[in-house]
């Protein structure tokens, strides 16, 4: 299953992830950003809470709250374990929590690894009545250099597919959300060459894991067309890899 896939490759990751993390930062970062909220939350869940950096940015501005992590990778979550108040090892999907529990959950590019609407349903679940939900995922130009470079080789899928923005919205409606506000950036990171970028990468956990992909390597000419066509997309930063970032605040 890919879901199996994903939890061992983020497993694995977790020694080399917080040094290789710079979108996941910088998109935690913008995420808590646009986290208007009137009330001081009490009682935070972080789901998919990776090695916790999202923790201690939610305790720099709610240092009084009890905050609750939650991952299904466990070598991540023995990481974060030192920056949560409690912590369970967990699908986002069907968390260990009882209901009404949370003001806010929390979640910053965990949700594209899973459907949607089940954790949105579980996020409706387990917050309180008014409490809130703040979420940031990725869209479908998420990589779309490297879905480039690879279309004239093969016909395998190389990269995931991620939902819509309007997508993501619908999710929340149909889950009862409201007060709903979406928001879309672009951010991008540079590498020197096309390897620097795959083993970037594959130090985040988010690698061989879409859909439909190709067992084994790419033939050394097979590589070199690959190679040639990311090329075209070089700027003066070096080769970009672009993250299409959706994010989502909405209210129970």
């Amino acid at each position: 299953m890919l879901k199996q896939r994903v939890r061992a490759a983020f497993d694995r990751a977790a020694p080399t992830y917080d040094a290789a993390a710079i979108v996941q930062r910088r998109v935690c970062d913008r995420l808590l950003d646009a986290l208007q909220i009137p009330d001081a939350p009490q009682r935070i869940i972080d789901a998919g809470c990776g090695t916790g950096y999202g923790a201690r940015r939610l305790r720099s501005r709610w240092a009084d709250a009890h905050i609750t992590g939650v991952d299904f990778a466990p070598s991540m979550l023995e990481l974060a374990r030192q920056d949560f108040d409690a912590c369970f090892t967990a699908d986002i999907e069907k968390l260990p929590c009882e209901d009404a529990l949370f003001d806010l959950w929390w979640s910053s590019l965990s949700l594209q690894w899973c459907d949607a609407g089940i954790a949105f349903g579980e996020a409706m679940r387990v917050l309180k009545t008014g409490g809130w939900l703040a979420v940031s995922t990725l869209g479908p130009a998420t990589f779309h250099e490297l879905r480039h470079a690879f279309a004239g080789v093969d016909h395998h899928r190389h990269t995931l597919s991620f939902s819509e923005a309007d997508a993501i919205g619908d999710a929340l409606g149909r889950a009862g959300f409201r007060n709903i506000v979406l928001r879309r950036e672009r951010h991008i990171v540079h590498y020197p060459d096309l390897k620097s970028l795959l083993r970037a990468v594959k130090a985040i956990g988010a690698h061989n894991v879409g859909e439909g992909g190709r067992a084994g390597m790419l033939g050394r000419h097979a590589w070199q067309n690959v190679e040639a066509a990311y090329e075209h997309f070089r700027q003066a930063d070096g080769l970009p890899a672009s993250y299409d970032v959706i994010f989502a605040c909405a209210q129970k």
